[in-house]
């Protein structure tokens, strides 16, 4: 057979990712934040872009604009009064030591002097000891010791469940001696010979020290164990709070031998195990239940992360109106000095000229993909507002079931794009501030032929409901709280209930079930 070359022509579709369509993608999916570094990080890169005061409309290509647009007039910078200058900066200054000294920022206290600094723990219990009356090796002793304390304010550290070693030696060796990788995450006490051997000091020393520096507030603090934490707290109450001894006796009782069955609520096995009667236990439960397991958590150093929403729904009359937030965003536009020099203004080398026209065309798409995702976030909340009205005006009660589809199609978008606006957006509305895909889910069927289905959050939040006005002595089991729902029209099986009580962050029944 011979071979020979032909040439057939052929018509198909297929879709291309130019790198303009890749940013708009991008950007669409990205949050607040991380939108405000990519526009700063362009900004630094692109000289074409600059923050202006106001933003202004879309520009348009090198070779439209300059038949459209007329040529702006040259801007004149004010001329600087040099000799005026110097001599207000004298007649301000200070005379030290017969010498000027101007008053500048430098002169300023810094930015971290003035702002207030929450005190971590470690500052609270050295400023206990600087007012103690210990002596000068106690006071060493026990600096060491609230140096060694982890930020719940145990006296431990974090070792490997397999090999036993501390964290600080892992960093040094990756692999476990054990065989395969550290299993981080065991917390045993810091032994107290070791602690001695560290101060240079005898183990008695640092025994009587610790039990000085366990006195601190917060109470509990310095504990090896969370038994040693809480009996500390209930010696605490015993010296601060009018507290009958036979609950303060039981309660140290349940802690030093019966932990894991409080934590279970198996209150008949405690009493029957102390000899004591069940209204006691309860009692000394109850109290157990008001400590602190952590007592370093007041003084934690992380910073809490505020919400900023990204679009917000406010109701005016009797109409909901839809507002972009566009506070925190730079309004970008085109350097007007290089607009100039595209437009003819001077002769440009051919190849300052090819820069400068890639960085328009680049700034251009990123002005435009900004534009498109502002205006793709509105037209979503919009379709949203619509289809979730009665959830705007009466609560989470009244969510109505909603799948990505629905919005595609009443906007005419592809689900995906649906999906990367609703990913990390935020909205404000009057029932609170959501994440956009909050109002997504499936939804549970009626027991009716022909009911509307309900939202999976609107079961959650009957569920929170109805176990908060449950009787706390005698608790209701999942499948009480089916038969409940069942009565109310919603057809829903014991176990999704289970996973929607657990969802909620609520104990089973045998766990909320209260004997006082």
């Amino acid at each position: 057979m011979a071979l020979e070359i032909k040439q057939d022509l052929r018509l198909s579709q297929q879709l291309v990712m130019t790198p303009q369509l890749q940013q708009a993608i991008k950007l669409l999916q990205l949050t607040r934040l991380e939108l405000a570094q990519v526009v700063q990080q362009e900004m630094q890169e692109n000289p074409l872009l600059e923050e202006g005061l106001e933003e202004s409309a879309e520009p348009a290509e090198p070779g439209e604009e300059a038949e459209q647009e007329a040529p702006p007039e040259e801007r004149q910078e004010p001329e600087i009064d040099w000799d005026r200058y110097i001599e207000e900066a004298l007649d301000s200054s200070r005379r030290r030591d017969g010498e000027y000294e101007v008053a500048g920022d430098e002169d300023r206290p810094s930015y971290e002097n003035i702002v207030t600094r929450k005190p971590s723990l470690y500052d609270h219990l050295m400023w206990q000891l600087g007012v103690s009356d210990l002596d000068e090796e106690s006071r060493l002793v026990s600096a060491h010791i609230i140096g060694n304390l982890d930020e719940d304010g145990y006296l431990r550290r974090v070792v490997c469940g397999k090999c036993g070693r501390p964290s600080g030696e892992q960093e040094r060796d990756a692999a476990c001696e054990a065989g395969g990788k550290h299993d981080e995450g065991h917390n045993v006490p810091i032994p107290l010979s070791e602690a001695a051997q560290q101060a240079g000091v005898d183990e008695g020393t640092v025994v009587r020290v610790l039990a000085r520096v366990q006195e601190f507030d917060p109470p509990g603090v310095g504990a090896r164990t969370l038994e040693e934490c809480l009996l500390l707290q209930i010696r605490f109450v015993a010296r601060e709070e009018r507290v009958a001894d036979e609950v303060l006796k039981a309660s140290e009782e349940i802690v030093s031998h019966h932990l894991a069955r409080l934590e279970r609520r198996d209150y008949q096995a405690i009493a029957k195990e102390l000899g004591l009667g069940l209204p006691l236990v309860a009692e000394a439960a109850r109290l157990i239940g008001q400590l602190e397991p952590k007592p370093g958590r007041p003084f934690s150093t992380e910073t809490t992360q505020y919400i900023t929403p990204d679009i917000f729904v406010n109701k005016v009359d009797d109409d909901y109106v839809v507002q972009v937030n566009e506070d925190g965003l730079p309004k970008l536009r085109i350097n007007a000095v290089y607009r100039d020099m595209l437009r003819g203004k001077g002769d440009l080398p051919r190849q300052a000229r090819e820069y400068i026209q890639e960085k328009f065309r680049s700034a251009l798409w990123l002005i435009r993909s900004i534009h498109q995702r502002q205006r793709t976030i509105y037209r979503v909340t919009q379709s949203i507002v619509k289809f979730q009205r009665e959830f705007l005006d009466k609560g989470i009660a009244y969510l109505k079931p909603l799948v990505l589809r629905d919005v595609a199609n009443d906007i005419g978008m592809h689900e995906s794009t649906i999906s990367r606006v609703t990913t990390n957006k935020y909205v404000h509305t009057p029932q609170g501030v959501f994440e956009l895909k909050f109002f997504f889910g499936s939804g549970i069927r009626r027991l009716h032929d022909g009911g509307e289905g309900i939202a999976a959050e609107s079961v959650k939040e009957k569920i929170r409901q109805i176990i908060t006005q449950e009787n706390a002595r005698k608790p209701l089991s999942d499948q009480e709280i089916v038969e409940l729902l069942r009565a109310q029209d919603i057809d829903i099986a014991r176990r999704t209930v289970t996973k929607y009580r657990e969802m909620l962050g609520i104990l089973p029944s045998s766990k909320r079930k209260k004997f006082y």
